[in-house]
């Protein structure tokens, strides 16, 4: 089975966005990681910050207040959607477009975006997650400019966005072993780790697919 895309599911702080560049400057594919924040920008009409902020998150407790009085006011028939909001349930329909086009389109390297779960099934997908220990996550972070109490706070908090975000929209666990094809620990470096990767691909391809995961 040739592999044509390739998602990489990631714990904040382990380096997916550089790892993921090296990767698809190696295999010549496009990177689908603000480009595809980019092009759900785009279908929704908005700035690409207001995408980036919300990527892989729940909708904060005032937009969920104001959604459940749009849904009990007289005019409840309105819609979030019609109000030019951008929640949660907008962003996921508009992301699910995005990777489905990408993937579509073959050589594609896929950073987060629950890009895993909506490409399961596709037997030419091989699903990556990367991990790494809480110290070097927090260490990565600040040798890129985040202060030490920013970069422990994010590395405590995105990932349970992350998960509650996959638990409301796709009801399963974050991260769902099943899923993967290979979990790698990114400390060991990122040419290792894109290394790592690519042998995964190369094996994969030469036995193919072995049925549902």
């Amino acid at each position: 089975m040739k592999v044509r895309v390739v998602t990489i599911d990631r714990e904040f702080g382990s380096g997916a966005a550089d790892i993921a560049k090296r990767l698809a400057k190696q295999l010549g594919w496009k990177l689908w990681d603000q480009l595809l924040t980019h092009d759900i920008a785009r279908l929704a009409k908005c700035d690409h910050a207001q995408v980036a902020q919300r990527e892989e998150r729940m909708d904060p407790l005032y937009y969920r207040m104001l959604k459940a009085f749009l849904r009990g006011s007289l005019e409840g028939n309105v819609g979030a959607h019609r109000l030019g909001l951008l929640d949660a349930d907008v962003i996921f329909r508009l992301t699910k477009r995005v990777v489905h086009a990408a993937a579509e389109e073959g050589d594609a390297v896929i950073v987060g975006r629950g890009a895993a779960f909506f490409l399961a099934d596709r037997p030419d997908a091989f699903h990556v997650f990367l991990y790494a220990p809480y110290e070097h996550k927090v260490k990565r972070l600040m040798e890129g400019g985040t202060e030490p109490e920013e970069a422990a706070r994010l590395v405590d908090t995105v990932d349970d966005e992350r998960a509650d975000f996959i638990k409301k929209y796709f009801n399963e666990d974050w991260p769902s072993r099943r899923l993967y094809h290979t979990m790698i620990n990114s400390q060991m470096g990122d040419e290792a780790v894109v290394r790592t990767i690519l042998n995964g691909i190369a094996t994969y391809e030469e036995h193919g697919a072995t049925g549902p995961r």
